[in-house]
């Protein structure tokens, strides 16, 4: 029955992306589904963008072995999805680019910066289709032990190929089926897992000490929820992926609507996330945490209900979103600037889906080295944040505060290789530090650029 339910779904979305590829007639059509969407479908978007393998069992793994404060990596989304709605949306809608990149070409004037920048987010978030894909796997083999790889390797193929078959216009329409299977799974969850696990008090009891602290814990000091501000929240202020959805929308005002809603949605689901985390904590303590979800899931429901969930977390880790985003920015920002391609929307539009396939077995071999969902989207995170999120932010100042590419290119280079050296020398703390100095290098490096008399790179 669960299999069965399980093969239905991917043949859904097949289906989706099949009846979707008349519409896709120009490379607006593919990359940003001709800025037509609405708020429904923008809104259901960004969340089944959000609600991914991070919001499911990486935030689950996160309740089961730290505790409520969990619920930190959707709260710190939620904050820079506020912050984006009321500063940028209108701005970022009214540039009619297709990409974020090209938004940093049109604020500096560089497309040596806008390449800089491709690659970077390119590397960065190959690490988020890959922890995407080991997610995946991870639901599966809850169904069908010792069989993680293979299951990995099936369902990318999957993903890869529906995602190739129409790109944007595809990706928001099967966004919104997963989004309502997403949301009907927790639904379920909520109302039989607390029946699994007796009353409140006896939940309360069995868990370690501080695990209920709340907004920090002995486990999660001041410090990593700095680090979590930071480096979770502002990739939802300056994000590909998001930026994909907020150019997709009809217009300005569309945007806005459509992230404030998300973020309100995001503020309870966190917190059901996470206390599903808590739960497995006491009733399965033999589980690995990220597999805490779908462990409880077949411990509490039905049988024919828990395949329903389990369909629901397998949409929910499709990295859907993130391939369309790394495919269009390697393909549009990338290769067509620096090999001077000179193609027709049709013959552009097959490029990117070749890169698109490409990507996605790249990551599949990416998913089958590295184990865990949160170290992997927390590398991805750190590597953009400390690259990307400083000269976009202050590009939208550029002229007033005298910024050029020179200084862009430097933060974005510097800044993202402190990031990623910090992260893998095992340096947490330190690696707060990458922001002010990639500050400092968009500064320092206009300035020195202007007594040097070049103003662009």
């Amino acid at each position: 029955m669960n299999l069965l339910v399980i093969l239905a779904y991917v043949a859904v979305m097949l289906g989706i992306s099949i009846v979707s590829l008349r519409k896709v007639k120009s490379l607006s059509g593919f990359f940003v589904a001709d800025r037509g969407a609405g708020v429904g479908l923008v809104t259901a978007s960004l969340l089944s963008t959000i609600i991914g393998g991070s919001a499911t069992l990486g935030m689950a793994g996160l309740g089961f072995s730290q505790g409520l404060t969990g619920a930190w990596w959707m709260l710190s989304g939620v904050l820079g999805l506020l912050v984006l709605a009321a500063w940028l949306a209108g701005r970022i809608r009214s540039l009619e680019v297709f990409t974020l990149p090209a938004i940093l070409e049109r604020q500096y004037g560089s497309q040596t910066l806008r390449v800089a920048a491709s690659l970077l987010i390119g590397v960065a978030w190959i690490g988020i289709v890959a922890g995407q894909m080991i997610a995946a796997g991870k639901i599966l083999a809850v169904l069908w032990p010792d069989q993680t790889e293979a299951l990995i390797v099936s369902s990318g193929l999957a993903f890869t190929a529906y995602i190739a078959l129409a790109g944007q216009h595809s990706v928001l329409k099967t966004d919104l089926v997963q989004l309502v299977v997403i949301l009907l799974g927790v639904v379920l969850c909520a109302v039989y897992v607390p029946a699994a696990g007796g009353d409140w008090g006896t939940i309360k009891a069995g868990l370690p000490a501080g695990h209920l602290d709340f907004p920090v814990s002995p486990m999660f000091p001041v410090g990593a929820l700095a680090t979590y501000l930071l480096f979770v929240g502002l990739p939802y202020l300056v994000g590909p992926d998001l930026y994909g959805r907020v150019l997709s929308a009809r217009d300005g005002g569309t945007a806005r609507r459509a992230l404030i809603i998300s973020a309100i949605v995001l503020i309870p689901f966190a917190f059901a996330v996470t206390a599903i985390g808590l739960y497995a904590r006491v009733l399965l303590p033999g589980t690995s945490p990220e597999s805490a979800f779908p462990a409880m899931v077949l411990h509490a429901l039905p049988a024919g209900l828990a395949g329903l969930v389990i369909a629901a977390l397998f949409a929910a880790v499709i990295p859907s979103t993130s391939l369309m985003t790394v495919g269009s920015i390697l393909t549009w920002d990338v290769l067509v600037p620096v090999l001077r391609l000179k193609l027709d929307d049709r013959r552009l539009v097959n490029l990117s889906r070749v890169v698109i396939v490409l990507l996605g077995v790249l990551s599949i071999g990416i998913a089958l080295l590295v184990s865990g969902i949160i170290s992997s989207l927390m590398m991805t995170y750190t590597v953009f944040t400390s690259g990307v999120v400083v000269p976009l932010l202050f590009g939208f100042y550029a002229k007033r505060l005298r910024l050029n590419a020179t200084g862009a290119i430097l933060a974005v280079l510097g800044g993202g290789a402190l990031g990623l050296g910090l992260k893998l020398a095992g340096f947490k703390d330190l690696v707060l530090i990458s922001l002010p100095v990639s500050v400092l290098l968009l500064f320092v490096g206009s300035y020195a650029a202007r007594l040097s008399g070049k103003r662009h790179a």
